[in-house]
């Protein structure tokens, strides 16, 4: 793929601006957030070109926005971030969310520390990827009928509270406590409840992990003694999202809007931005299955932590709860949502797409638990496997510069197919083993393509969100033990 080549004016030592009179079609200016150290690597494909191609969507507010961990992507750059207004015709489009509906992570603490761990870490993770499903394809041990499969996406987490596979705390430390209201399961269609019946409670294959990991570093002891974090504590971060299911359930709706753009009379610069009117039925339609797949991937890593904390009671042989084994939070990364937002001065209600971004809401913000209110929502972001993770808080600077958001993890600097011939003759496992990493994977081109260099550093894009203010950094936590598919 070509490197960009068009304008990027620097704003400041975190923005660069893709300036509205680039193109004649682009309604708004484009931003990017990023650091010198980034910009280069950003430039290496087309995700800054289809920063401009956002722009160019109906209803559009302020600018077509992109976090620092930006690459390119189908139709949205992933960490791209769009709000569109339905008063001025504003549109929803699947590009905007993503194939991997709801994809996101879950944070999850301990009163265990490295101490504690250290001697068993290759029996612990060798265990987790024997008792949880991962890799292309794979089933669990859950099994919902399709009566069963709809009211959970129905109704969310607090679906699974009935069958004793949840906490009351554990949705109130969930994004929108595990639920997306008026989600209409029916418009889901048969193909993708066949998929998603057997792999709720499954990691899944690609970037999607699971890893065991030492807090390394404090950088603010107030939110982190907050969150029940402390230096040297283990802790275990879930990255999965609505697997099969919701890979259907946008597929489904890309094929229903083709030739909808056009029936609204409105002319895109890519068809992989198909879109429609947000109160069109069209638009409607795929919100109600948008949101049902979303629940659907909080389900999936409800249960995926549930199997955790039971391999962690059978390891340690004392029950989850007096391992303290809670719910730091868990937030989405591509998503769609209905929220209140200042526009010049103007409180109105968008649709705020997020693609591998993060929501990042500042202190005081009513949509925060309250434990965590005075501090600010906690963000969670990955890096790649041999370096590191953050914790974050949302800032102030969210809601003026960014709709209440922030990155969402490393953001790949390598495509796949490069990452494998990057890899040839090396082995990835030893590798990470010398770091003191234990990896275990489903196949050698699992961890070849996952491999640290195939992503940018997550200090220098972690950097750049909390420098910009609209997030806050609390801790890093460097990983000892991964599972992939």
């Amino acid at each position: 793929m070509k490197a960009y080549d068009g304008p990027l004016e620097k704003v400041s030592d975190v923005c660069y601006r893709i300036p509205k009179a680039y193109r004649s079609d682009m309604r708004v200016d484009g931003l990017i957030f990023a650091s010198p150290d980034l910009i280069d690597q950003i430039k290496d494909d087309q995700a800054p070109e289809q920063v401009a191609n956002v722009a160019t969507l109906p209803g559009i507010q302020k600018a077509s926005l992109a976090m620092p961990d930006i690459h390119w992507g189908y139709g949205f750059p992933i960490g791209g971030v769009c709000a569109t207004d339905p008063a001025e015709g504003g549109v929803i489009s699947p590009g905007g969310v993503g194939y991997d509906i709801n994809c996101g992570v879950r944070l999850v603490r301990s009163n265990l520390y490295f101490k504690d761990v250290k001697p068993i870490v290759r029996p612990l993770i060798e265990e987790l990827f024997r008792q949880v499903p991962t890799g292309v394809g794979r089933t669990g041990k859950y099994k919902f009928g399709r009566k069963e499969l709809r009211s959970l996406m129905r109704q969310g987490v607090p679906y699974l509270l009935g069958r004793e596979l949840a906490e009351p705390s554990d949705i109130e430390h969930t994004e929108a406590h595990g639920l997306l209201e008026d989600a209409e399961p029916d418009w889901v269609s048969d193909r993708a409840l066949d998929r998603g019946a057997e792999q709720c409670g499954t990691l899944g294959s690609g970037n999607h992990f699971l890893e065991v990991q030492v807090v390394e570093q404090i950088w603010d002891e107030e939110a982190a003694a907050v969150m029940g974090l402390a230096k040297d504590m283990i802790c275990v971060l879930i990255h999965s999202g609505s697997r099969g299911l919701g890979y259907q359930v946008c597929d489904d709706a890309l094929h229903q809007l083709r030739g909808v753009p056009e029936k609204y009379g409105i002319h895109l610069p890519d068809r992989q931005l198909a879109c429609a009117p947000i109160h069109s039925s069209e638009g409607v339609r795929y919100l109600g299955a948008m949101r049902a797949a979303a629940n659907f991937a909080w389900c999936n890593r409800q249960l995926l932590m549930w199997q955790t904390r039971e391999v962690f009671e059978t390891i340690f042989g004392r029950s989850w709860k007096e391992l303290q084994m809670n719910l730091v939070y868990d937030v989405a990364h591509n998503i769609a949502k209905f929220e209140e937002h200042e526009v010049d001065g103007v409180k109105k209600k968008v649709w705020v797409h997020r693609k591998g971004a993060t929501r990042a809401f500042p202190p005081g913000h009513p949509e925060i638990p309250t434990r965590y209110r005075r501090i600010g929502q906690p963000v969670i972001i990955p890096g790649d496997m041999g370096r590191a993770s953050w914790v974050l808080v949302g800032q102030p600077g969210s809601m003026e510069h960014s709709f209440g958001t922030t990155c969402h993890g490393a953001g790949r600097a390598m495509s796949r197919t490069a990452a494998i011939k990057h890899s040839h003759g090396r082995r990835i496992d030893k590798e990470l083993e010398q770091r003191g990493i234990i990896a275990c994977a489903r196949s050698w081109k699992g961890l070849a393509e996952e491999q640290p260099e195939a992503y940018k550093d997550v200090d220098l894009v972690v950097d750049v969100v909390h420098r910009a203010g609209i997030s806050k950094k609390v801790a890093r936590m460097k990983p000892i033990g991964v599972i992939k598919g």
